[in-house]
């Protein structure tokens, strides 16, 4: 339970800390990624800020040898860089300068009650739910991952 309590507090936090940010404006983030045309820098001061944090916060974490409300962290087995990944995050990239929104700020965003923002989080939770799919579709996109833990 107290997980669940310290989940949703990070949870808000960063909502609020997104929101802040501009990162839930949609005008902000593509004037960002307009570097043919009216840039807006702002967004950098954003991610190094947000960089900076992470940096410390992963030395602090992993300096203590678990975390504080699990017995073990959860990483990732294979930092193998295959097709689902680099599809994923062009799908990723491409749905973020169209729209504007990545899945944070997106969620963050439901509370403005914008018609546009609940379509793309309705067509993100879509995307999320196909996406095991790609594996009977595309068969030759298996990952490395995926065959240890099939036969594991």
């Amino acid at each position: 339970m107290l997980s669940l309590v310290f989940a949703l507090a990070a949870g808000l936090l960063f909502g609020i800390g997104l929101a802040l940010a501009g990162m839930t404006d949609p005008a902000v983030v593509q004037g960002f990624l307009d570097l043919a045309g009216r840039w807006n820098p702002a967004l950098l001061f954003v991610m190094a800020g947000a960089v900076s944090v992470t940096f410390v916060g992963y030395r602090l974490a992993f300096a203590r040898g678990a975390p504080l409300l699990a017995p073990h962290f959860l990483l990732p087995a294979t930092a193998h860089i295959d097709a689902p990944l680099v599809i994923g995050a062009a799908l990723f990239g491409l749905g973020w300068g169209l729209a504007g929104y990545c899945p944070g700020p997106a969620v963050a965003s439901l509370v403005s009650g914008n018609f546009d923002v609940l379509l793309f989080v309705i067509f993100m939770v879509i995307g999320m739910l196909l996406a095991p799919l790609q594996y009977r579709w595309l068969p030759g996109l298996r990952t490395s991952a995926q065959a240890v833990g099939e036969s594991g």
